[in-house]
């Protein structure tokens, strides 16, 4: 099968249309649907209905074994460019409640002592950094979530290692009836509004069911999101360490730590830093 198919119907399945996979891909809706033909008449079956459009029977059970060959692929790809690339790489991908004083420190730490260190740093929501961790694509992630204290984050890559936890707090205005609370349950807020930061505090990672959203953020800027809490544009989830609230007794914020397999030195030297290891 060609791998270039397999991403097309990867697109088409997870959009669930030729036109937004076009989109997505660069390519006209013609010619993905050209490249979905080619692909059934590999198999020689049907991997989609047209209309609507949706996965057969068949096309689920490709669907699964894709991702995983597309991933596959992609990590081989880093793994080479890895092997052939100059010593003294350090990517650090992150999501952006994941940054702190304590990994600048370590950070700095580090290029001081490699003065031609190649340092970059991606940051993006946690699926975006996941699968870069898995593919190769950087050498060291820092993802954030919040979860029940003691609690390890979701992840679906095995190996994370928590690196700094923190309580857990509803951000809300400085008038808010809801700053003479000690504390608040999530359950109580269904009723409130939200604002839906998918990049920084997505509400489909917190705990709780239904919370209704009022504004959508698609930004990355921890301080926009503040100051459009501080508006009266709804209320969201943030880490104690940045910004004040009503706290959540039964959550707090976690900072787990992945790093790529083949990963240099450098990223072996953050990882001690920031695991208390000894390097």
């Amino acid at each position: 099968m060609d791998p270039h198919l397999l991403r097309t119907f990867v697109a088409v399945a997870e959009t669930g249309s030729f036109s937004v996979a076009a989109q997505r891909l660069s390519y006209t809706q013609s010619a993905v649907s050209q490249q979905i033909a080619l692909l059934e008449a590999d198999l020689g079956t049907p991997l989609l209905t047209r209309r609507p459009v949706a996965l057969t029977p068949a096309g689920e059970r490709l669907q699964r074994h894709a991702t995983l060959l597309l991933t596959r692929l992609a990590a081989a790809r880093a793994d080479v460019t890895r092997a052939v690339a100059p010593p003294g790489r350090l990517i650090i991908g992150l999501t952006p409640l994941a940054w702190s004083r304590r990994i600048s420190t370590a950070l700095a730490a580090i290029r001081a002592e490699s003065a031609r260190l190649d340092s970059r740093v991606l940051v993006g929501d946690r699926a975006r950094i996941v699968d870069a961790a898995a593919t190769g694509e950087i050498d060291i992630a820092l993802v954030d979530g919040f979860t029940a204290p003691n609690d390890p984050l979701p992840l679906p890559l095995a190996g994370a290692i928590g690196v700094a936890e923190d309580t857990a707090v509803v951000a809300v205005p400085r008038d808010h009836p809801l700053t003479a609370r000690r504390t608040v349950e999530l359950a109580d807020l269904t009723e409130a509004y939200w604002i839906d930061a998918p990049v920084v505090s997505p509400l489909t990672n917190l705990p709780v069911d239904g919370p209704r959203a009022g504004l959508r953020y698609e930004g990355a800027d921890v301080a926009v999101l503040i100051g459009l809490v501080e508006a009266g544009h709804g209320l969201t989830v943030l880490p104690a360490s940045v910004a004040d609230g009503v706290p959540l007794p039964r959550m707090v914020h976690r900072v787990e730590l992945l790093t790529t397999p083949g990963a240099g030195a450098p990223a072996a030297r953050l990882s001690a830093l920031l695991t208390n290891a000894i390097p």
